[in-house]
């Protein structure tokens, strides 16, 4: 056997060892442990990330509105806005069972709109903060909601974002009350149209649709084929020709029964293309422009009760020429 023993290595000294940054040196969050031995997640990280700012009392948020109103002091707006990330957390979860999709999207819009409210508040009202960013935040991000829910557009008026988030709550109500949840009933109910029930329940029900699919998988016809066509019916264009000639027929024969003045009027403001201003026409009579305003009502009102008397049925069938 050999002699010769094995020399181990001495340790090195303490000032050959890397030096640690004051960041080594922190302690590590539990969440951030668990997250190194698991797959990233970051919503879960975001919410740990707002956690660690501290919430405002109302004196505070003041404060710190006042000072950005007056000073538009950035740093004051920074901390106004970290302090209430939590609320747009809280306000996008109560979103998220109408958005299936990434909660982190509702969070992204909500935080815009409290940006927004930072930009709006007024501290000097005795409002809290918190409160007025709420509107703010839910603005937001149910408009995100109602641009992206499908590809056409299912809420573009307040009626049709009602019904929205309503419709289906409301019939699951009527269901369990033993009544049939019909567009009528439901109309009564939102206090909205019938038709817009109607409506909202075949866009809520119905997929998108490319015109230029085809209707079967073994068919050479696409969906575009049984599109309306958006040209007018040829009876309807001659409909509408025939009332337009009778229309220019009965002013020109108006035209007839005013003064010379009066005409010059019609002709430079009521028809045509490029009409003339009260100023030029004041200027060339050498009256005020509210009297050749005056002149014009007149001439207006006595074309309206002439064209009703001289064409039947003129309002049902003429007005919409006028427009």
């Amino acid at each position: 056997m050999s002699n010769k023993i094995k020399r181990k290595d001495k340790p090195k000294a303490e000032h050959d060892l890397p030096k640690k940054s004051e960041q080594d040196l922190r302690p590590v969050p539990k969440a951030r442990e668990k997250w190194d031995l698991v797959s990233y997640d970051p919503l879960q990280m975001y919410l740990w990330e707002v956690r660690r700012y501290k919430l405002l009392s109302k004196e505070e948020e003041i404060a710190l509105a006042t000072r950005y109103r007056e000073n538009h002091d950035k740093d004051a707006a920074h901390k106004l806005i970290l302090s209430n990330l939590r609320l747009v957390v809280k306000i996008a979860m109560d979103f998220h069972k109408h958005w299936m999709k990434n909660l982190m999207d509702l969070i992204q819009e909500g935080n815009i709109g409290l940006m927004q409210a930072v930009k709006k508040f007024d501290p000097y009202k005795g409002i809290k903060f918190s409160y007025y960013a709420s509107f703010w935040i839910k603005a937001y991000i149910l408009k995100f909601i109602m641009e992206n829910w499908k590809l056409v557009k299912i809420g573009t008026t307040q009626a049709q974002r009602k019904l929205f988030f309503n419709l289906a709550r409301e019939k699951e109500r009527l269901l369990a009350l033993g009544y049939e949840p019909e567009p009528k009933l439901l109309a009564e109910r939102l206090d909205v149209k019938k038709d817009e029930i109607i409506e909202m329940g075949q866009r809520l029900g119905s997929w998108e649709v490319s015109i230029d699919s085809p209707v079967r998988e073994d068919s050479n016809q696409d969906y575009s084929s049984f599109l309306p066509s958006k040209e007018m019916e040829i009876d309807e264009q001659i409909s509408l020709e025939e009332r337009r000639r009778l229309l220019r027929e009965k002013l020109e024969e108006f035209r007839n029964t005013l003064s010379e003045k009066q005409r010059d009027i019609f002709d430079s403001r009521i028809l045509a293309e490029e009409p003339m201003t009260l100023q030029e026409l004041g200027d060339k009579y050498n009256i005020s422009r509210e009297r050749i305003r005056q002149i014009q009502e007149k001439i207006l009102k006595k074309t309206k009760a002439w064209l009703m008397a001289n064409i039947p049925n003129f309002e049902e069938n003429f007005l919409d020429l006028l427009e």
